[in-house]
């Protein structure tokens, strides 16, 4: 069994690189188009997580929109939908959020170790709470998925989960959905926050392919360039 999922980052971001701006609505960076991409790309993986700030700032349901590919996977044997996970610093989320409360599907959020059992007093009976170190460690967290057979990990963000899985050199490719307009805020959630990336000048990542849906230009990075590139 492999140490880790294979992770994948999937991200829309203005042009100026911005994930959201600072209006109480979300603000909707892809087309229709776009929407039905991810929703394929969410149908061919074993979990999606998010960071405890985009559980609260977006209240998503992580869904299958499809019924078609939500078929699909229960014909390959799957489960309907992937595992919805979330990694918090407290574990003090909303039980009642749409994360929580929508889809038949196990919840698993993973929290400092010192946290885990305030966590589960909150978040037990809606989910799996896991004490993942302290400070909470990364690989421990994927290697726990692993061990739940999760083979493809799905990151969504916001920032701060990009940031983390990016430093640590824990992302094996980026999908990066480019909305054709500027958000100009400074104060406004970003693609990633401050860090030291191993992705720079020196050590770029290879495009691996260029796509247009609509008025979106979807990148396709590779972390590591192929082999036989």
């Amino acid at each position: 069994m492999p140490t880790r999922p294979y992770v994948l980052l999937s991200v829309a971001a203005s042009i100026d690189g911005y994930i959201d701006d600072n209006n109480s609505e979300r603000l909707y960076l892809s087309n229709e188009a776009d929407f039905d991409r991810v929703d394929e790309v969410r149908a061919g993986v074993d979990a999606v997580l998010i960071g405890a700030n985009t559980v609260r700032r977006d209240n998503p349901k992580l869904r299958i929109r499809s019924q078609e590919r939500r078929d699909r996977r229960l014909a390959a044997g799957q489960a309907e939908l992937p595992l919805k996970v979330t990694i918090s610093s407290k574990g003090d989320l909303d039980p009642e959020s749409k994360f929580f409360a929508t889809e038949d599907v196990e919840k698993l959020v993973y929290v400092p170790t010192s946290a885990e059992s305030t966590a589960a007093v909150r978040l037990g009976e809606v989910a799996t709470v896991i004490g993942a170190g302290d400070p909470l460690d990364l690989p421990t967290v994927l290697a726990d998925l692993s061990k739940r057979g999760v083979n493809r990990l799905m990151v969504e963000g916001g920032g701060h989960i990009h940031t983390l899985f990016l430093t640590a050199e824990l992302v094996d490719e980026i999908h990066l959905a480019v909305a054709p307009f500027f958000v100009g805020d400074s104060t406004a959630p970003r693609l990633v926050v401050d860090g030291e990336f191993p992705q720079d000048f020196r050590n770029r990542m290879h495009l691996a392919d260029v796509q247009q849906i609509g008025d979106i230009a979807l990148l396709r990075y590779l972390l590591k360039e192929p082999v036989d590139a």
